[in-house]
């Protein structure tokens, strides 16, 4: 991987979100990107982008409780129940 895509990765890992702006700067700053690398990076600003306009409901918390008390921790259930749960205790 090149050196702009590393240091936006790590970026976006920081802030959660980055613009179309401080994009352009790392490219100018570090050297372009591959076609793959850009297309890796816009789908997991599109993912964040995605996670964070996701409210969760108190009925969907709720719900994921239960699994947490029945499902074997470390399943996949497990798993996305707890997702939830920690969502929306950090004021998702």
């Amino acid at each position: 991987m090149s050196e702009t895509f590393d240091k936006l990765k790590a970026l976006l890992a920081a802030q959660n979100t980055l613009s179309e702006d401080e994009i352009n700067q790392a490219i100018q700053a570090s050297g372009p990107m591959t076609p793959e690398e850009r297309a890796i990076l816009d789908a997991e600003v599109h993912e964040k982008r995605r996670e964070k306009d996701q409210k969760i409901t108190m009925e969907q918390y709720l719900e994921a409780s239960k699994v947490l008390d029945t499902a074997a921790e470390g399943s996949d259930e497990y798993n996305k129940a707890l997702k939830i749960v920690e969502a929306y205790e950090q004021g998702g």
